[in-house]
């Protein structure tokens, strides 16, 4: 392990001496690559400097307790001694998590995809809901958030809404929110009081760009047709809604929340190019999903891999075995503690894995 912290503290150090090479500087892509690929290395030269600066200390500490004599002096040596070994040890584990190969995708910005489930209007309530908490998570984390399709009932619920959110790291803090969740709630048309279990499927996918899926004109059929639902002035007078179709895959996309078709076909092929993009990786790591219809689910209740306990104020994450009894904050975008848990449990995963491998 350290011989590999020790090459790529010397490659930090050497993207570090061409972030001041006039070539470089000339060249706005491969600065970019350069100083993207040492800002990847920094936690790591950060945490094994302190690893070093750390053993230093601990290496004087044990000499110094070897042959001092005075007791003051010598409990003095014991308790730093015992207070830098516990510190080494938590950077080890650091820089261990720090080791781990990273998802590629993670940096990515991401397309989420929120169908209501089993349970009628009250599941497309529920998606609603977590549209809503997505939507404030975002903000919270000062990420864009952006609709590309929606489709409401009359009842202020949602059938399916996909949305787009860009920022820093957005990718890797969502991903682990594809799957069924389900709620358990009494709804409001509910005279017996009697609490109902309803779902919704959420898919997160990575957004792709043009250069990670490339789309043959040939392969699409686009149709355009008129929007409907609610709109604004002319939106359902004109033929801007699209309808892109992906012949080789039979993935379908429709989008109609632009006026203007150009846009719709825009977004249409974002979306595609996502789903695309997911389907490929499925294919190259059998540790992923088998395909985005497995990653979602049937939107069945008893599939789930979170549940929102109204009446007991709770949501348990049924993977990692974690409950938290804040479902109101929860669902206001208060999502920090479940996300970092997720992703605690799955490098600890990674980690078990790293070690079980041979040398």
């Amino acid at each position: 392990m350290f011989d590999k912290l020790a090459a790529l503290c010397a490659l930090y150090d050497d993207l570090t001496t061409k972030l001041s090479d006039p070539a470089v500087l000339g060249n706005p892509a491969e600065l970019q690559k350069i100083a993207k690929k040492r800002a990847e290395l920094e936690p790591i030269k950060t945490a094994y400097s302190e690893f070093a600066a750390v053993r230093r200390q601990l290496e004087e500490a044990e000499q110094l307790l070897g042959t001092e004599t005075d007791p003051e002096m010598r409990a003095m040596a014991e308790e730093e001694t015992v207070a830098l070994r516990k510190r080494l040890a938590a950077l080890g584990q650091e820089l261990k998590l720090l080791l781990i190969p990273k998802d590629e995708d993670d940096g990515k910005n991401t397309i989420i995809e929120i169908r209501a489930g089993t349970g009628g209007e009250e599941a497309a309530l529920f998606a609603a809901d977590l549209y809503r908490m997505y939507s404030r998570y975002a903000d919270r984390q000062g990420w864009k958030c952006e609709v590309m399709s929606l489709s409401e009932t009359g009842l202020g619920g949602i059938k399916e809404v996909i949305f787009g959110i860009q920022g820093q790291g957005v990718y890797g803090k969502l991903k682990f929110e594809s799957g069924v969740h389900r709620v358990q709630r009494v709804p409001e048309t509910e005279a017996s009081g009697r609490i109902h279990t309803s779902a919704a499927t959420v898919a997160v996918l990575p957004e792709a760009e043009e250069v990670d899926v490339q789309i043959d004109e040939k392969d699409l059929r686009i149709d355009v047709f008129r929007s409907s639902g609610p709109g604004g002035q002319s939106v359902n007078t004109t033929d801007s809604a699209v309808r892109v179709t992906h012949l080789p895959t039979g993935i379908v996309v429709s989008c109609q929340d632009e006026k203007s078709q150009h846009k719709n076909k825009a977004k249409a092929l974002r979306i595609l190019r996502a789903r695309l993009l997911d389907n490929a990786r499925a294919e190259q790591d059998k540790n992923r999903a088998e395909n985005r219809r497995m990653q979602i689910g049937t939107g069945d209740r008893s599939e789930r891999i979170r549940t929102y306990n109204f009446p007991q104020q709770r949501m348990t994450d049924h993977r990692i075995g974690l409950t938290l009894y804040k479902l109101p904050e929860i669902l206001d975008g208060d999502l920090d503690e479940t996300i970092r848990s997720l992703i605690e449990a799955d490098n600890l995963k990674k980690l078990a894995a790293t070690a079980a491998e041979p040398e």
